[in-house]
């Protein structure tokens, strides 16, 4: 990436004439991705359906936008959903042959930076407005990673005397500053003051934190949080130098450690020592004891910002998650992050493919589809390590898919590394829900989800299950309804159907739903016939209530009433 240490933008076009400079941008983002408008844009990382939609959700998820458009339609798209200037990402507007760069928001959160990068590449200039930026090169009020702004009501008025004429000292290292155009004045009344020391914010004093403070803390300690701050106070030392928590390898699981990061804004990391001393000497062995050891916490001081992914090590992730049908759109924006942060990503080739692009630094862990508990295994292995894994299943990863798998191989399993793991399921939309929705809705009142594959359970307990299902009149869903290697099943399932059910009953086969080339076809069960079926068709059959009418477009809508019996009155 570029020299700004701003995360990885999304690169947003709505026509082909606008890839060539989407390209010449990603050559200075390497991680970035670029979004094409669907149907318009070919070669592009991902594809969308809604400009507004798509820009609102990156937006939202605090991602970097290069949006190249007019900035009018980005200011439009995004007005509903702008936060308060302090706590946004950075938004750009670029014109489609590269020559303009306007940085429209995200002036604390490098945009202005971003722009002179951007315009450095595509050799033309950038739109700067920032006053401040224009007449000093450099934005105070944003200043580099490892540093955190004091207080920013106060920054803004430091930052408009100094353009008033007022001059500035300079207190403290801030190497950042060496090329900026400052008036500086070894004796002047405005002062930039940069350590780690606790100090009373003052109108003229802009005051920056090196963020080179650990604290080592004890998972029993009461309160962890305000006892951080307690004891930062107590030796003089502003929580904004805060870099991280450390913690021992035995707590990584304890929720309240977590839940005082969180407060505290910093992350946790983990070592194998045991106590709050050992913890600290460990990791920065370089250091003198820790600064006033007290019960369970003890403070440590690096003479430079801490870089806290060389501390200790993080608390490994893994994400189960559901792609849904195929298409982006369908894919829920928790399952987008999630795969955007992961450093491994496991499932099968198809599934796994379905969720890219992936960046140069994404391993991808790609198996047979029968592999699934030696998949779920690998996958702790990994996140034990304290890496970022997503096991990728299509559809639902709770339904007949590999959220299962993992929390069996969990089970099984007495490595404390294992069950120490950040585990999380994230939800898609199940291939029978796209289905149904394709329709109508067949599955409107009670329904049963059956996979009719005998791979892990007997052919008779699925007849037993589809017969009952029969008589509790429930609408059907049939995953994996023939191969190959089974074609007589669907057949014989047909057998028990229609022991219960009118051949008039409506029947929805959809293919591929929600990828190219999908089908959807609605029959009768009296017509049905297996041959009508592949293993990548959702068989939805309706209930004795289940209806269909005419569609004005010549198709029909299939839906089961959640009304069961006698019609009630209107």
């Amino acid at each position: 990436m570029g020299t700004s240490n701003i995360q990885a933008p999304a690169i947003v076009i709505l026509g082909k004439g606008a890839l060539a400079t989407a390209k010449r941008i990603q050559q200075l983002y390497p991680d970035a991705l670029i979004h094409g408008l669907a149907e318009r844009v070919e070669g592009a990382d991902r594809s969308y359906a809604e400009f507004g939609a798509t820009l609102r959700q990156l937006y939202q998820q605090d991602t970097p936008i290069i949006a190249l458009c007019a900035a009018g339609i980005v200011i439009r798209t995004l007005a509903p959903v702008l936060l308060e200037k302090g706590a946004e990402p950075p938004v750009l507007a670029v014109a489609e042959d590269g020559s303009a760069i306007v940085p429209l928001l995200g002036g604390l959160g490098g945009v202005n930076v971003m722009a002179r990068e951007i315009a450095g590449a595509l050799n033309t200039t950038a739109a700067i407005t920032t006053s401040g930026e224009l007449r000093f090169g450099t934005c105070l009020l944003n200043p580099p990673a490892g540093y955190a702004l004091g207080d920013l009501e106060l920054g803004k008025r430091f930052v408009s005397d100094l353009l008033s004429g007022e001059s500035v000292r300079i207190e403290g290292a801030a190497p950042w500053l060496a090329q900026a155009q400052l008036p500086e004045d070894d004796h002047a009344h405005l002062a930039i003051r940069v350590g780690y020391a606790e100090r009373e914010p003052s109108a003229n004093e802009l005051l920056i934190y090196p963020r080179n403070v650990l604290v080592a803390v004890d998972a029993s300690v009461a309160d962890i949080a305000n006892s951080v701050r307690d004891a930062l106070h107590d030796s003089r030392i502003a929580t904004q130098a805060l870099a991280c928590l450390l913690a021992s390898e035995s707590d990584m699981a304890k929720p309240a450690l977590h839940a005082a990061a969180q407060a505290l804004g910093v992350p946790v990391r983990f070592t194998s020592a045991a106590s709050v001393s050992e913890m600290v000497q460990q990791v920065l062995p370089q250091l003198l004891p820790p600064i006033n050891p007290v019960d369970g916490i003890a403070i440590a001081v690096a003479p430079q910002p801490l870089d806290t992914e060389q501390v200790g090590r993080g608390r490994g992730r893994l994400a189960v998650i559901g792609l849904g049908p195929g298409a982006a759109e369908f894919m829920i924006p928790a399952v987008k992050a999630e795969l955007a942060r992961a450093n491994d990503v496991l499932g099968y080739e198809t599934y796994v493919r379905m969720a890219g692009p992936f960046r140069a630094d994404q391993v991808l862990h790609c198996t047979d589809n029968r592999e699934e508990m030696q998949r779920a295994r690998h996958a702790f292995e990994l996140a034990a390590q304290g890496r970022s894994v997503v096991v990728v299943s299509s559809g639902d990863p709770g339904v007949f898919a590999m959220a299962a798998a993992v929390l069996e191989a969990l089970q099984e399993s007495d490595n404390p590394e294992w069950h120490a793991v950040d585990l999380e399921i994230l939800p898609g939309v199940s291939a029978s829900l796209a289905t149904a929705a394709q329709a109508g809705a067949p599955l409107g009142h009670d329904f049963c989800v059956m996979s009719l594959s005998d791979n892990l359970k007997p052919w008779g307990i699925i007849e037993k299950r589809l017969d009952l299902a029969c008589q509790a009149d429930l609408a059907l869903a049939f995953y994996n309804p023939i191969s190959r290697s089974r074609p007589w099943q669907l057949g014989r399932a047909l057998e028990i159907v229609r022991q219960h059910r009118s051949p008039q009953t409506p029947v929805t086969l959809g293919r591929d739903i929600g990828r190219p080339g999908q089908t959807l076809r609605v029959v009768t069960l009296g017509e049905l016939a297996p041959e009508m079926v592949d293993m990548r068709t959702m068989v939805l059959i309706g209930s004795s209530t289940t209806c269909v009418f005419a569609r004005a477009n010549g198709s029909q809508w299939v839906y089961t009433p959640r009304w069961y019996g006698d019609k009630p009155e209107k």
